[in-house]
């Protein structure tokens, strides 16, 4: 990689909406936050797309691609095993709905989706499951990520909250 010379300024990539991510820097409340999203009902703050008896869908706040979704069963455990008939059938069920939804919208060419199970499978959140559903593009692993570890998402989380729930809601 090219180092700049001292007369040369770097390029820029505007991401205002970066900040909020670098001011909550402050710890997060204790408890956890899948539970705490259920109970206090702030869909629009929260990102919530959709509710479900069993589970929600939610967009990851720290996204791989645009259109990352979390689907999270309501109940808080950890492991895959304890999960009832019901919340799984649920979940399942959802997942469809949100991948159909992320196609219908977004038009990704294909969807990496999975579970990380314990911390250092990746699990940023260990303790209460959720799935992960990542609509992808042809080229968008490209030089950003690579060589700047970097990603460029180009649209904001509130933006796409706003599209999605309003087409889901439609749906439904």
């Amino acid at each position: 990689m090219r180092r700049l010379k001292k007369t040369e300024q770097p390029n820029i990539i505007w991401a205002p909406w970066r900040s909020d991510y670098i001011s909550r820097a402050l710890p997060e409340p204790p408890g956890c936050i899948f539970c705490r999203m259920i109970g206090r009902k702030k869909d629009a703050a929260d990102l919530l797309i959709a509710r479900r008896k069993k589970c929600f869908a939610v967009l990851n706040l720290y996204p791989y691609n645009n259109g990352h979704t979390l689907i999270v069963p309501n109940r808080h455990t950890g492991d895959l095993n304890e999960l009832q008939r019901e919340e799984r059938d649920d979940c399942l069920d959802l997942l469809k709905e949100i991948r159909d939804l992320l196609q219908a919208e977004l038009k990704p060419a294909g969807f990496n989706i999975g579970i990380n199970l314990g911390r250092v499978a990746g699990a940023g959140c260990p303790d209460h499951l959720h799935i992960h559903i990542v609509p992808r593009w042809p080229g968008d692993m490209n030089f950003m990520p690579v060589l700047a570890g970097t990603k460029v998402i180009s649209q904001s989380l509130q933006a796409l909250h706003r599209q999605l729930k309003n087409a889901y809601t439609s749906r439904h």
